[in-house]
């Protein structure tokens, strides 16, 4: 993983948690092609409450509708990096909006003992 500072370009792919692609989570698949890019980091969180396209209200709170709760996939690197990755999605089905936004990156903790810090 690449040390990033500065300047980065964060995309975030909002899916519902039932969405797969073949047998696979979605959110699993997006995540293991931005690893396999070489991306700087990834990161999936899971909403306990949303609505998108449908206008249906999924929430952890109803029984019923709690299977397809929404999920963002966070995606973190240099805006040349997140744009040549992006073609990379286009034969997912299942995607929700797909957003961009510019962000600086200020720090990153460091970590003692992990196979990162011996290269």
């Amino acid at each position: 993983m690449s040390r990033l500072r500065g300047t980065a370009l964060r995309l975030t792919v909002l899916v519902g948690e039932s969405e797969k692609h073949r047998s696979r989570p979605l959110y699993t698949e997006i995540v293991h092609r931005a690893h396999g890019a070489g991306l700087a980091g990834a990161s999936v969180f899971r909403g306990i409450e949303g609505f998108g396209a449908s206008s249906m209200i999924h929430t952890a709170r109803l029984l019923s509708l709690s299977e397809n709760l929404p999920v963002a996939v966070v995606v973190v690197d240099t805006a040349e990096r997140i744009r040549a990755f992006l073609p990379l999605l286009d034969d997912l089905d299942g995607l929700g909006p797909v957003l961009l936004d510019e962000c600086e990156v200020v720090a990153r903790p460091h970590r003692t003992g992990t196979a990162e810090d011996e290269r």
